[in-house]
């Protein structure tokens, strides 16, 4: 009875369909493919617009970060200055002649007081050359009068994700 039974299973996965031998089927039709290959493209299309507005979106975090955080500087070293720590020249309203001294420092009350620990690099220009205006010059002049630094901005002529110039904020 075991042999029988035995030979009856592999008789069974022997057997042929009326029509012949049953194909296998092993990986994709063509249709297939090309229709996961059109899925996966159009998933793929979609994802990089979304990436350019989220590496867009951080630049613009990092440009206002920083310029916040050297206007913040310019303001302490004015405060500084009002508060009679420093000498100042007096065509310059207490602000300080450039950036680069708020990094270097000036001595107040002989002691060593930095504003900045650097001047940060530009986010949409990639370099340190920011955009100055004097206290003398025009509030959207784009022309640096040299006589002390009241505000930054970047250079950029980008358009932000508002709709406003990078330049004017």
């Amino acid at each position: 009875m075991r042999r029988r039974l035995k030979f009856g299973l592999q008789h069974s996965a022997l057997r042929k369909s009326p029509a012949g031998p049953m194909p296998t089927q092993a990986g994709l039709s063509l249709v297939e493919l090309i229709i996961v290959v059109t899925v996966l493209a159009i998933l793929a299309g979609a994802a990089v617009p979304v990436a350019r507005f989220q590496v867009k979106r951080t630049k613009e975090k990092e440009l206002r970060r920083d310029l916040w955080e050297m206007r913040g500087a310019i303001d302490a070293y004015k405060d500084a200055a009002m508060k009679g720590g420093m000498v100042t020249k007096a065509d310059s309203f207490n602000y300080p002649p450039d950036l680069q001294t708020l990094v270097d420092g000036v001595e107040i009350q002989s002691k060593k007081v930095r504003f900045l620990r650097r001047i940060p690099i530009d986010p949409m220009t990639g370099n340190t050359d920011w955009g100055l205006r004097a206290n003398q010059d025009e509030p959207d002049s784009d022309s640096f009068g040299g006589q002390n630094v009241f505000d930054v901005y970047t250079k950029s002529n980008g358009t932000a994700l508002d709709g406003t110039k990078y330049s004017t904020w």
